[in-house]
This record gives structure tokens, C-alpha cells and sequence, in this order.
């Protein structure tokens, strides 16, 4: 796990000092090493800081091929290298470390960019090849690593992170559009908050020749269509034996480090699962890192403490009160380069803090549990609409919904987006989610400036994430439940989730998820939903799965998202503080989004009310008053 940066031009040299700079910038990501690499003819240059996971001692990069024609700086892991090595080695390759990231260079010798499909892993890299003068970048399948792109005055960029874009000399400015669909919680994989500054996107690579630079999948995640196979799928015992299986097998493959692995825990069934497998196969005890909230109805150490206790893993609680969520707020969220909605990304990278300092550098975590195994609260409804595709009761059950009077609260929606009120009936979205959905939607709209509302007048965000991820050819036919899950997948999942990483690895500590493991999820994919929830049980497959690892309360256990306390109900607390003198101060003055006057009020009448409901979206305006100000936007 590193950061890597790469600049290209077909026009002019590259500048060393340029490609230092953005490396400078991507030092939190490795603190162990550095290295860079321009070739004589100067158009390109790799730059690579270094995490030291595995071959300690010479998996330095830039890493090459035997005759230095193809040249690669690698973000991430690339897991059973050692069985992909010696079938490279019997076609006549040579390596010259013992570091996963070589065998990149000597697939692409093999298959071109078609060596992502012998990838496993999470990963972000740039490739150089000399010889076709092409450069050649992608991202995992997921997108749990980042990587961003941009072009300016020539010159094309890529960095693991949009700070070291600026620092190479991208300039630094606010993407309005991106801001207003973020605002709304239309969040894509490929966008960022900056003017002109993209990220490749899941599943995605990237080529640079000749001046061109195209973008093209190679990977989606396609469900298949409701009803095939699901009869001859096999037994429940069996789809849960294959299961615990491939789970088994995937963290196991992300055991393999020349340091100590950690793992992260809360109180649920996720990164208890990883947890009680992973602590199977090590004959040493797991260390075990937990969020430890200061308010008890958000705390979840104790719960985590008695997973740990029964597999036998040291624990360690990390405090995560209200005065350490302050103290970091405004460094986390640079960090991140995103909009917060809630503190859990500063505790996140609380947590991240703790785990470098007790000398770990990998840890493995639960997230993409619920992605696989349909585990999210706004999938209930759709969980137990699951008629057969094109049947009667399914066109009655659908206009049935269409034909029903809007709610309150999808009145209330229809102001800002008329098409989500549409589509959350088509997809049978769970009811709880649209009111406190429209309640955000219509405060928001009450404190946007004048000039940025007039701008995106009639625009309905909803729709334009919708009509910019294309998804239908992957809806069209699929099981209610799958539909949801796949336009998450594209959204908010690598876009907000996923962006942990940056909270991650601002203390160079490497976050491994077994649940994104591309194969895992090839079968997970083609399980019926009726098996996946079995007799409405959320994530009853996995449930199952993990039976024989995690404790009876943990199995039994509800989902319940990790998310920081709210502040506004506790006045006097250090985060509240933090809010209101980040809304009263002169950025928010200069913020071009919001109507300094209107926000100001909404914060006055939650510091009489204690309104929890409001929360996100002051600490919303607090994050972007943050980027504002740190990136000089």
C-alpha cells in the first residue's frame, strides 16, 4: 500500500521538481521509501512512496521488466502472486524481488491491458510502456484504491490522491456540479470536488497516447437476470458451504504480509466474521482495533470487546469521544478531500491513528458484507418484493405502488427531484429511508446561495447521477434487492464508503477487505435473493456462513450502521463548538454554495433545539469550509 504519482506530455519534458512535489505531497502514504523514474526522452515520469508490506528488504519501486521496457508504480495488493510468479516463470520470465507488484509488469508482457483479468486484489497503478509509447493506469474492481486523473496545459496527472495533483500543478479550484449533486448525496465513483480532476472508475483503465486519453471498463458487477438459474442453483447447505469457503479462502489470501496483521472491529456481524476466520488461521492471537464512542447509545467496544474475548484476539478500544472528534475534524476531512456527513470519518481516522502507533501497518475490515449479501435497511422492501420476472402478481404489485397517493414525505421530495420519487416507487425502496431523506433534502435547499440555486435551477440530481452512470443495461430484469444494491455500488459506496482509504492511510496503515474479493462476489452475485434473505433475514446466507466463527449474539444481532453521536444535542460539547465557530467564521463567507445568513439561522435554531435531524448538513457545511480554507479553493 503506497502512493504513486505520474506525470505524461507528448509536448514537452516533464519536470522532476514537479513529480517530487506531488510525491511530497503523498508522504503520510509512505513513510518507508521513495523512488521515481524519468526516462532520457523526459515525457514521462513515475513516482512511487512506499509502505513496506511485503519483501521488506527489495520491493522498492518503480519496478521494471528485464530490459526496463515497461515500467509500473503499484498502489495496493496483489494477492496469490506467488502462484501467478512461477506460472510466469515457467514462460521464462525473471523477477528481481520477491514484491507482489512485479508480476504486473510481466503479465502486461503477456496479455497487454487484458492482464487485469489475472488481477486479484485492491489496486491502483500507472504502467509505462516504452516501447508503444503508452501509458496504462486502472483501478481495482471495487474501487477501493483511489486514483485521480487530470489534464492541464498539456500535461496529464495521476495521483492516488487530488492534493498531489495540486502540489505536481494542477490548479486548485471547486467543481460546482460535483458540489451540488454531493450536496444531495449523489456522490459517483469517478467524480471528486475539483474543478477539472476526475478519478478513474472502478472497475476501469485508463490509456495515454499520442495525446489521447480514452477511459474503458473492464470489469461491472452483472447480476443475473431474476429467475435464471435460481431453480438449479443448489441446496441452502451447499450455497453456504461454497460461501464459508470462499470467504475463508479470501482472507486468508490477505493474511499474507511480512508484518503483523490487525483487524477491525465493531459490534456487528461483518468484521466479526473476518475477525473469527482470520483468528483460525494464525497461530499467534489477532489484535483487534474498535471505535469507542463516548456516547452508549453509539458504542458498540463493549460488543466488539466480547467478540475479540471469544476467539481469543487482543483488544484494544480507541477513544473516539466527542474532544478527539474535534481536535481532528478539520484534519481528517483534508485528508479525505470529501464532504463528511456524519463524524464516523474522523473516528475512522482516529482509529487509523491508533493502529500505526501500536505498530501495525495492515489491518483486515468488514465493509462490502452488505453490498454481497444485500445486509442494507433500504433493500427490506425490495428484499420481500421478489415476484418471478414478468409475472402477473409482479405487474400488479407494481402498479398497485404507482397508483398509490404520495406520502408526505414523497411530496416533500418531489420539490428537489421529482424522478427519485418515481424511481423509489419502481424499486420499492424502504419507506423509513425517504422521510428523514426528504426532511435533509428540503433544509438543504433552504440554505443554498442564490446564485449556485439559480445555477442548478430545474436540475434534479437525482436524475443526472442517474443518467450519468447509465446502469440500465445492469437493472433491466434484475431482482429489486440486486438493482439497489448495483446503483450503490456505483454511488455512494466507492464514492463516500470507500473513500476511507485516505482516513486510512493518512497514518500509512493498510486496510485489506476480504468481502471485495472479485471471486467471492462471482458467486455471491448469482445467489437468489429469496436465498440471501431467507425467510426475511438479512444477510441469513452469511449469517450462516460464519456461524462456526462468531458468537450467537453477534449472529442474531440486527444491523446497525457505524455512525459518530450527534453533537447539536449535547450542547457545550467540544464538536458543537468546533461547528458553530467553523459557520461563524469568514469561510463560510467566501463559500460560493451556501447562503452564509440562512446557515447561520439553521445553526442558532439547533443550538436551541438540539434537532439531531440537521446535523449532517451543518457538518456538511463545516467540511466544505474546511476544504475551502486547507486547499485554498
Amino acid at each position: 500500500m503506497c502512493g504513486i504519482v505520474a506525470l505524461h506530455s507528448i509536448e514537452r519534458p516533464i519536470e522532476l521538481s514537479s513529480l517530487r512535489a506531488g510525491m511530497d505531497a503523498l508522504n503520510h502514504r509512505g513513510p518507508d521509501g521513495e523512488g521515481c523514474w524519468i526516462p532520457p526522452h523526459g515525457r514521462v515520469g513515475l513516482g512511487h512512496r512506499r509502505l513496506s508490506v511485503i519483501d521488506l528488504d527489495t520491493g522498492n519501486q518503480p519496478i521494471s521488466n528485464e530490459c526496463g521496457s515497461v515500467v509500473t508504480v503499484v498502489n495496493g495488493e496483489l494477492y496469490d502472486f506467488e502462484r501467478i510468479r512461477r506460472g510466469l516463470e515457467k514462460k521464462g520470465h525473471s523477477f528481481q524481488t520477491r514484491t507482489d507488484s512485479e508480476i504486473l509488469v510481466h503479465l502486461y508482457e503477456e496479455h497487454g491491458t487484458q492482464c487485469l483479468e489475472h488481477l486479484r486484489g485492491e489496486f491502483a497503478f500507472v504502467l509505462w510502456d516504452e516501447t508503444r509509447q503508452t501509458l496504462f493506469a486502472a483501478r481495482d474492481r471495487f474501487g477501493i484504491k483511489p486514483l485521480f486523473y487530470a489534464e492541464s496545459a498539456g500535461v496529464l496527472y495521476l495521483a492516488s490522491e487530488a492534493k498531489a495533483l495540486f502540489a505536481a500543478g494542477v490548479t486548485a479550484a471547486w467543481d460546482h456540479e460535483a458540489v451540488f449533486q454531493s450536496l444531495f448525496l449523489c456522490v459517483a465513483g469517478d467524480n471528486s470536488l475539483f474543478s477539472g480532476i476526475r478519478q478513474v472508475p472502478p472497475g476501469h483503465f485508463l490509456t495515454a497516447a499520442g495525446g489521447a486519453v480514452s477511459i474503458r471498463r473492464y470489469w461491472d458487477a452483472d447480476y443475473p437476470l431474476a429467475g435464471d438459474g435460481s431453480d438449479n442453483f443448489g441446496s441452502p447447505d451447499d450455497c453456504i458451504a461454497q460461501v464459508r469457503g470462499l470467504l475463508d479462502d479470501a482472507i486468508r489470501l490477505r493474511m499474507r504480509a511480512d508484518v503483523p496483521v490487525g483487524c477491525l472491529l465493531s459490534g456487528g456481524l461483518d468484521s466479526s466474521a473476518v475477525l473469527g476466520f482470520a483468528s483460525r488461521q494464525t497461530s499467534r492471537p489477532m489484535r483487534a482495533f474498535t471505535i469507542a464512542f463516548d456516547d452508549p447509545a453509539f458504542d458498540e467496544s463493549g460488543l466488539a470487546r466480547h467478540t475479540a474475548e471469544f476467539v481469543g484476539a487482543e483488544f484494544e478500544a480507541v477513544d473516539a469521544s466527542n474532544e478527539q472528534l474535534a481536535d481532528n475534524f478539520g484534519d481528517s476531512v483534508w485528508h479525505g478531500e470529501i464532504i463528511q456527513y456524519n463524524a464516523h470519518g474522523t473516528a475512522r481516522f482516529l482509529l487509523s491513528r491508533a493502529i500505526q502507533r501500536s505498530g501495525y501497518k495492515v489491518v483486515l475490515a468488514g465493509e462490502g458484507a452488505d453490498e454481497l449479501f444485500a445486509g442494507y435497511g433500504f433493500c427490506s422492501s425490495a428484499i420481500l418484493s421478489r415476484p418471478a420476472r414478468g409475472s402477473l402478481r409482479g405487474k400488479v404489485e407494481l402498479i398497485s405502488r404507482m397508483l398509490t397517493p404520495l406520502s408526505e414525505a414523497e411530496r416533500s421530495i418531489r420539490k428537489t427531484s421529482p424522478w427519485l420519487v418515481r424511481t423509489s416507487r419502481l424499486l420499492n425502496l424502504s419507506p423509513q429511508i425517504l422521510a428523514p431523506l426528504a426532511d435533509r433534502m428540503g433544509t438543504m435547499q433552504s440554505v443554498l446561495s442564490h446564485g449556485f440555486a439559480a445555477d442548478f435551477r430545474n436540475r434534479d440530481p437525482y436524475r443526472q447521477l442517474f443518467e450519468q452512470l447509465r446502469p440500465m443495461d445492469r437493472l433491466r430484469g434484475r431482482e429489486p434487492a440486486k438493482q439497489l444494491i448495483y446503483l450503490w455500488m456505483q454511488s455512494l459506496f466507492p464514492g463516500y464508503i470507500l473513500a476511507a482509504d485516505r482516513a486510512d492511510m493518512a497514518h500509512g496503515v493498510e486496510v485489506r477487505l476480504p468481502f471485495l474479493d472479485h471471486v467471492l462476489f462471482d458467486y455471491v452475485r448469482q445467489i437468489p435473493v429469496s436465498l440471501l434473505a431467507a425467510g426475511g433475514r438479512r444477510k441469513h446466507v452469511l449469517r450462516e456462513a460464519a456461524a462456526p466463527v462468531i458468537s450467537q449474539a453477534v449472529r442474531e444481532r440486527e444491523k446497525k450502521p457505524l455512525l459518530a453521536p450527534p453533537f447539536t444535542q449535547r450542547k457545550g460539547n467540544r464538536l458543537n463548538t468546533l461547528v458553530q465557530d467553523t459557520l461563524r467564521s469568514p469561510s463560510l463567507d467566501s463559500l460560493p454554495f451556501l447562503d452564509a445568513r440562512a446557515t447561520r439561522s439553521l445553526l442558532e435554531s439547533s443550538h436551541r433545539t438540539g434537532k439531531a435531524s440537521v446535523d449532517p448538513l451543518l457538518l456538511m457545511s463545516a467540511s466544505l469550509c474546511v476544504l475551502h480554507e486547507r486547499f485554498r479553493l
